[in-house]
């Protein structure tokens, strides 16, 4: 079974662990009575998009930033002969979570996190030395705008839908909601809070009752677990517990960051304005240097690049920016979840 004859009822549980995952004793079940199936197709279902790598993960997703991890973009240009290994290298760090080539002056793009016990700037360093970079840039959020990634299986389109209503279309607004001024800022942790995120941030295991060892480490019931994950969804530490797909594998064949040149004077208006499209799963302004006049940077998905050319066209004309580019992803070299308060 390939993706392009993926059934409608895989697409649909797609949706459902994507979005909407059930905390419960048998998440499994309550997804199977939802879609008029049994436990065990569910399961089955799960397992097998699992094995074709269409789903990549289940489990909690974590605020990086709030937990006290220090976080940015990285770019790099490496000589294209020692791109693979360079890129290998940059692998070999737990907190690189999202790693890939892509088109354009820099061709190495990767999300680097660090704990608080780590230095940003001295693992970049050593890194740049390690690749025999050319040149790198760090790149960290000055404002964020938007995460939402979330893609609708059946209609095979971006669904990141959490700044406007789905049916609405995309126009040049100024009243986007408010990003929370302390996005950036580190929450203070207990002890039992790490010990959640070190259980709860683990690959769910597809079993008819996956929580229960989760609970029994944790000294909870399921009652419990649930009370302290919206805890941390309140104190904004945890976004949500769901299902992570590989886009490709799900029929989103392209990846394209597009790069904006945009007024200061207009930052914070244009922002909202991109973030309010369901095309756009990231949005953020990031620095400008000398070789890079770009500010803004979201990320679009779609079935194929000229998808992806349409979508940031209709972005161009809602906020009137005409002056950027689209950063294809030629190769994939790492993409998963940073994990946190391990030892590796």
């Amino acid at each position: 079974m390939t993706t392009r004859t993926m059934e409608t009822v895989d697409r649909e549980i797609c949706n459902v662990i994507q979005s909407d995952f059930p905390l419960v004793d048998r998440p499994f079940l309550k997804i199977a009575e939802g879609l008029g199936i049994t436990e065990d197709e569910v399961m089955e279902r799960i397992i097998e998009l699992k094995r074709r790598n269409v789903v990549r993960q289940i489990g909690a997703i974590f605020d990086t930033r709030r937990l006290g991890y220090k976080t940015t973009l990285v770019a790099m240009r490496i000589p294209e002969d020692n791109l693979d290994a360079a890129a290998q290298i940059v692998n070999k760090h737990p907190g690189v979570s999202h790693n890939y080539a892509r088109n354009g002056r820099f061709n190495l793009w990767f999300t680097l996190a660090v704990s608080p016990f780590e230095d940003l700037d001295e693992t970049l360093e050593k890194m740049a030395k390690d690749t025999d970079a050319e040149a790198t840039r760090k790149m960290p959020t000055i404002r964020f705008f938007k995460i939402g990634v979330n893609f609708d299986m059946v209609k095979q389109e971006s669904d990141a839908t959490n700044y406007f209503k789905p049916d609405e279309p995309v126009e040049a607004k100024k009243d986007a909601p408010k990003v929370d001024e302390d996005w950036n800022t580190a929450q203070a942790l207990t002890d039992f809070d790490i010990a959640f995120v070190r259980e709860l941030q683990e690959d769910l295991p597809i079993t008819a009752e996956p929580f229960k060892d989760i609970c029994g480490e944790l000294g909870l019931d399921m009652a419990g677990l649930v009370a302290h994950a919206d805890d941390m969804v309140g104190r904004k530490l945890m976004r949500r517990f769901s299902a992570v797909l590989h886009h490709r594998r799900a029929g989103f064949a392209a990846n394209a960051m597009g790069v904006w040149n945009v007024p200061e004077e207009r930052s914070e208006e244009v922002g909202n304005i991109m973030a309010q499209s369901r095309s756009v799963t990231h949005c953020y302004e990031r620095p400008r240097f000398p070789d890079w006049k770009y500010s803004h940077f979201t990320m679009l998905h779609a079935t194929s690049q000229e998808g992806c050319e349409e979508l940031a066209k209709e972005i161009s004309d809602a906020t009137g920016i005409t002056d950027y580019q689209l950063l294809y992803s030629s190769r994939e070299y790492k993409k998963t979840r940073v994990r946190y308060f391990v030892d590796e």
